[in-house]
């Protein structure tokens, strides 16, 4: 079965996996969800990523991150553009989530970058997600 949307499968499985309290999640690897995850770690949303060698398609472990209560450091991550309705902003429009509290994730044409890094380079692209 083909996925159409392999980012909306991405944090489906990370919303999933943190509300049944597991410690990682394991997902089918691909550039651009490794570059997504990367950003995540960067602002401390997952703990780590590792990537796991298989036959196939290799596959990235993403080790969740909680905080000293147990209550997950993400509390909400949403698809902002979707194969049917793509949502691209220029520099001057890049959104920012809860006030700054979170971050946007897009695809520029300097690669995939968060909202802040977006911002001092003055550029726009896709806004791929918001995560809080």
């Amino acid at each position: 079965m083909s996925m159409s949307d392999p980012i909306a499968d991405l944090l489906t499985r990370i919303r999933n996996a943190q509300q049944a309290d597991k410690r990682w999640v394991d997902i089918p690897a691909s550039n651009l969800k490794k570059r997504v995850c990367l950003i995540l770690k960067e602002e401390h949303f997952i703990r780590d990523l590792i990537q796991v060698k298989d036959d196939k398609q290799n596959i990235l472990r993403i080790f969740l991150n909680y905080d000293d209560t147990g209550v997950p450091v993400i509390e909400g991550i949403n698809r902002i553009s979707r194969p049917g309705r793509r949502l691209y902003v220029n520099a001057r429009d890049v959104p920012r989530v809860r006030g700054g509290l979170g971050i946007s994730i897009l695809t520029t044409s300097r690669g995939v970058i968060s909202d802040k890094i977006a911002r001092r380079l003055k550029v726009g692209g896709e806004v791929l997600c918001e995560v809080w």
